[in-house]
């Protein structure tokens, strides 16, 4: 099992036992590939990738309940992306085959936009305090709960939880102002 299959089961899993944050997270992650997946077989520009993504992240949340979990995640979700192309090249009146071998694609394709994001975060991130900034990664990024990230910083959870949340105002307001 490779480390994104391992990493993404164990997101769905999560999921499945009510993890709503583990949830979030999966669909997140699984947005990045499905942008380069599709970008690859409909064009990175083209304005159906994006909407490729969102139809196949829907019906992987609601299809959820039908996941194995004695099975690999990602050719369970490069079927259902799968079977999403084929209807919008359905749709589109376009003539593809797609080979079921190419299940492995769905993970080895760059985001393209996942450079721009980590450059991004980066700099928002850059405006934090130092200690604060790594809450925040630890805890938004990675995903440590507030116990992980209490016991790696040598606080206590509750210094964490206010640390990250005033990170987060921080950052809210460091935004809104730019939107101006």
């Amino acid at each position: 099992m490779t480390g994104v299959e391992a990493r993404l089961k164990a997101l769905m899993v999560g999921g499945l036992d009510g993890d709503g944050a583990a949830h979030g997270r999966l669909l997140a992650a699984l947005g990045g590939y499905l942008r380069g997946y599709f970008g690859k077989r409909i064009g990175p520009g083209a304005a159906d990738v994006e909407d490729l993504v969102q139809e196949t992240l829907l019906a992987v949340h609601l299809k959820r309940g039908a996941y194995d979990r004695a099975l690999p995640f990602t050719p369970w979700a490069y079927a259902i992306a799968r079977y999403k192309l084929l209807d919008h090249f359905r749709r589109s009146g376009s003539r593809v085959s797609i080979p079921l071998e190419d299940a492995g694609d769905l993970l080895a394709v760059d985001n393209p936009e996942e450079g721009a994001v980590r450059r991004d975060v980066g700099a928002l991130l850059a405006r934090l305090p130092a200690r604060q900034r790594a809450l925040l990664r630890d805890v938004k990024l990675t995903g440590l709960s507030m116990e992980e990230a209490a016991a790696r910083s040598g606080l206590s959870t509750s210094a964490v939880k206010v640390s990250v949340h005033r990170g987060m105002k921080r950052l809210q307001r460091e935004v809104g102002d730019e939107d101006r």
